[in-house]
């Protein structure tokens, strides 16, 4: 396997981002690793296997697997804990089913299974901040790695809280963070609030009365039925929504009858859709006016729609206070110039969601650069590896400044995000 040169080409300021870059080829080596070995979600057996080998060999003071199915979680205790403040870092590690097109060396060997959205990158950028504070240790207080599994459709975020995480390890803050191909490297966004949408599947069945072609009128024809759902459901978010709200009605399959049958007329017809939005109201309204149109349009021809509303992710929303506590960290490696703190959201989801409806915290992301020209979720994606030192950089500094030591604490750049809300 093809390993980096010795030293990354994105540089960044910093005792921390020194220390990770002087094991970037390590990092690199691990992250390709991951990268030719992806699996789904729960199944991440040999990737958490990974996890554990590295942190036993970075020498943190505990190792707990099996958290949320195949999600590990490593404790590292700062030089001092009289503070007793804990601070949880998050990277998710599981893959997409879907084919690999590229042809380097760390392609995926697992046919049909893909990194396709840098979960391989975040885990390892999460390892090289765990080899960096369990070799420094220059905070007080306690760092509590999560490498969770399920990111992708599994809501694995909440399996681990629902499988005691949080109160196993009751940490006063939570951050995550995502690579972002559309951002330069070297850059990192966030901001006070909404980074991420809620997101929701829709299922919508339509019973009629199925037929001959050339008969239609002794039919109840659902495919049409199908077909005025479809365009009154885009009349939501125009006519419904609020213009200074935000939300998305995305009808994105159909299925009715058969192909190779052109003069029948099925009897049910199937659609199948997302919702996103930023606020439960939004969401709440948009439910209902779905629930209705669908009822309404569909007793109009004489049929009957059932609406299954299932509520996946919820918005991630980050917390002020931690948010720009973030934001100063990363200030303090790349300059303020390259550090947006008032991010656009997007309309995707993230079940890191999950974390912060219990805990403060934020979500940020990270700028890549598009290699090969492709975006997340992308068959041509790779995670550029120039910026896993600041990455790790970016988690160890969470730590170290959130967390400081008594003697260096008057030397820190920022301040932590308790005192940040005063």
């Amino acid at each position: 396997m093809t390993v980096a040169a010795a030293a990354p080409r994105l540089q960044a300021s910093g005792r921390a981002f020194a220390h990770i870059a002087s094991f970037y080829p390590e990092i690199t080596a691990f992250r390709r690793d991951l990268h030719a070995h992806p699996e789904l979600g729960f199944e991440e057996v040999y990737t958490a296997g990974r996890v554990r080998e590295a942190l036993r060999a970075c020498g943190v003071d505990e190792i707990h697997d099996g958290i949320g199915k195949t999600g590990v979680v490593g404790v590292i205790r700062g030089r001092s804990t009289a503070s007793g403040r804990m601070i949880g870092l998050r990277a998710d590690m599981d893959a997409l089913p879907m084919r690999e097109d590229n042809d380097f060396g760390w392609r995926s060997a697992n046919d049909g299974l893909m990194h396709g959205c840098g979960h391989d990158g975040h885990t390892a950028m999460l390892v090289g901040a765990a080899r960096y504070l369990a070799e420094t240790r220059s905070f007080d207080g306690t760092a509590v790695l999560i490498f969770q599994p399920g990111e992708e459709g599994f809501a694995g975020a909440r399996v681990m809280i629902e499988d005691g995480l949080f109160d196993r390890f009751p940490v006063d803050s939570v951050y995550a963070m995502h690579n972002w191909p559309a951002m330069p490297a070297g850059t990192v966004g966030i901001n006070r609030g909404a980074m991420m949408a809620a997101a929701d599947r829709v299922t919508i069945d339509i019973k009629g009365k199925g037929g001959h072609g050339a008969h239609a009128y002794q039919t109840i024809d659902p495919v049409v039925v199908a077909a005025h759902i479809i365009t009154a459901a885009q009349t939501i978010v125009s006519r419904s929504v609020r213009p200074i709200d935000a939300a998305v009605v995305s009808i994105c399959a159909v299925q009715a009858g058969d192909l190779g049958a052109m003069s029948v007329i099925p009897g049910e017809a199937t659609l199948v859709g997302t919702v996103r939005t930023f606020s439960a109201r939004v969401q709440a309204q948009v439910e209902q006016r779905l629930t209705e149109l669908c009822t309404a349009v569909a007793a109009g021809f004489g049929a009957t729609a059932t609406i299954k509303y299932e509520r996946i992710y919820p918005a991630t929303i980050n917390t002020a206070p931690e948010a720009m506590f973030a934001a100063d960290v990363a200030e303090s490696l790349v300059g303020a110039k390259n550090v947006d703190r008032s991010m656009e959201p997007s309309m995707g989801a993230e079940d890191f969601s999950f974390m912060l409806q219990k805990k403060a915290g934020a979500y940020l992301r990270i700028g890549q650069d598009a290699k090969c020209g492709a975006f997340l979720h992308n068959s041509r994606y790779d995670f550029n590896d120039e910026i896993l030192p600041l990455g790790a950089a970016l988690h160890a500094g969470l730590i170290e400044q959130g967390m400081p030591l008594a003697a260096t604490r008057s030397e820190q750049p920022v301040r932590d995000a308790a005192t940040a809300a005063s």
